[in-house]
Formats: C-alpha cells, structure tokens, sequence
C-alpha cells in the first residue's frame, strides 16, 4: 500500500456552512478505481487545546461545563479553540487555563497533537502539560460560558476514569499521557 499518496481525488467542494466556529463543507471525491463518493462532509475547525494541569500539591484542575451536544454536563481538561493571537499551543492553553479557572503559573510543556476525528475534521487538538500551578486571578469564563472548577487527586481521577468521570473521549488519552510525562503514573506495555 502507497501510503504517501491519497487514495482519493477531490473534484468538487462545496461550501455549505461558514461562521466563526466553524465551516461545513460537502466534498465530492473519486477513487482509484474511479467511483465516485459524494457527499463527503468535511468540518473545517481551527485547532483546540487542552492542558494537563497539576496543582502543586498534585491535583488535577478540571473544568465541569455544560455541552449542548451532547446534552450532559462534562468533566473535562481546560482549553478551548487556538486564537489566532496565540503565539503557539502553550500561549493558547495558558490563556484557556487562565480564563476558565483563574489558575496560573508553574512550568508548561508541550506534548503532542493529535486528530479530533480524521475522518471528517481537520483540526488537530494541542496537548500540554503544566506543573507547579496555583490560583493567581478570578476565573473569566466567556459570555453564557457556564463552567465549575473541579480540582481531584490523581488517584481519583484515574479511578474515576474507569467509570467514565471525564465527559470528552480525548482527554482521557491527554490525562494519561500527562500524567505519565508528570511523573504521577507509570504506562506499561505487556508483551
């Protein structure tokens, strides 16, 4: 398998939504073969950040927020969209860190990027890791933003995960790749 060529070819895009969240777009494409797949919708977001953060004395600080999505309210890591004013990922997740939880401080590090789902999104979300945190403003959560400050122990947190605590399927693949790189777990593979 040629796995540096696209096995499809776009002919045709259209698009069918666009505001400042986000923009739809239907993508007519055609395979090697030459059949055809049409609709393919595509979303093109800007890319998110989350920040693994851990207090000094080592709690998670987590955020728990109303998603209309999906109806519920989730128990999450901070972040949020990248701002084009953001100098780069750790600027964007210590600006979200900031606003939504007042906390602040300690030492940032970037750890990886991943798709939020490749398939029919584009963006990618930022994982960073912040250690050493305290509570340094008021939180400042954008307008109708309803969000709760929730600060766990490590081991509530990876208790709690097997029982499906953290609302966002994402995060918990960043908490524990965070806390691993903190120190606070150890991953291991079986053989």
């Amino acid at each position: 398998m040629d796995t540096e060529t696209p096995p499809w070819t776009t002919t045709h895009s259209e698009i069918l939504v666009e505001d400042r969240w986000i923009r739809l777009r239907a993508d007519r494409l055609r395979t090697q073969s030459g059949a055809e797949i049409a609709p393919w919708y595509v979303l093109d977001y800007p890319d998110w950040c989350a920040v693994v953060a851990l207090t000094e004395d080592h709690r998670l600080v987590l955020v728990r927020q109303w998603r209309h999505g999906a109806q519920s309210w989730s128990l999450e890591l901070p972040g949020g969209v990248m701002d084009r004013e953001d100098a780069d990922p750790i600027a964007a997740a210590q600006r979200e860190l900031l606003e939504e939880t007042g906390h602040g401080g300690g030492e940032w590090s970037y750890l990886y990027a991943g798709h939020a789902n490749p398939s029919i999104q584009n963006n990618r979300l930022h994982i960073v890791l912040a250690t050493g945190i305290r509570r340094i403003a008021a939180a400042t959560p954008e307008p109708g933003e309803v969000i709760s400050v929730e600060c766990p122990t490590v081991a509530e947190v990876m208790d709690g995960l097997r029982r499906g605590l953290i609302g966002q399927a994402m995060h918990v693949g960043a908490i524990c790749v965070g806390l691993a790189a903190a120190g606070c777990i150890k991953l291991e593979a079986k053989a």
